[in-house]
């Protein structure tokens, strides 16, 4: 996980919805429901894997 990017056109709504969030309120562990689970991205994975104990997981693996 890394940063995330600066706001580029292919991002997907909700990623931009992310970044602009994020820019805002860099400290905030931000949480996105999709569906019937919670999605968080970048280094607020990181943190939440950590505070929560809950394994890290990425998409494609």
């Amino acid at each position: 996980m890394s940063d995330p990017s600066p706001l580029i056109p292919e991002h997907t709504p909700l990623m931009r919805q992310y970044l602009a969030l994020k820019a805002q309120q860099p400290d905030l562990l931000l949480l996105f429901r999709m569906g019937d689970f919670y999605e968080v991205f970048y280094d607020d994975a990181r943190r939440a894997s950590s505070l929560l104990e809950i394994t890290l997981t990425q998409r494609g693996q």
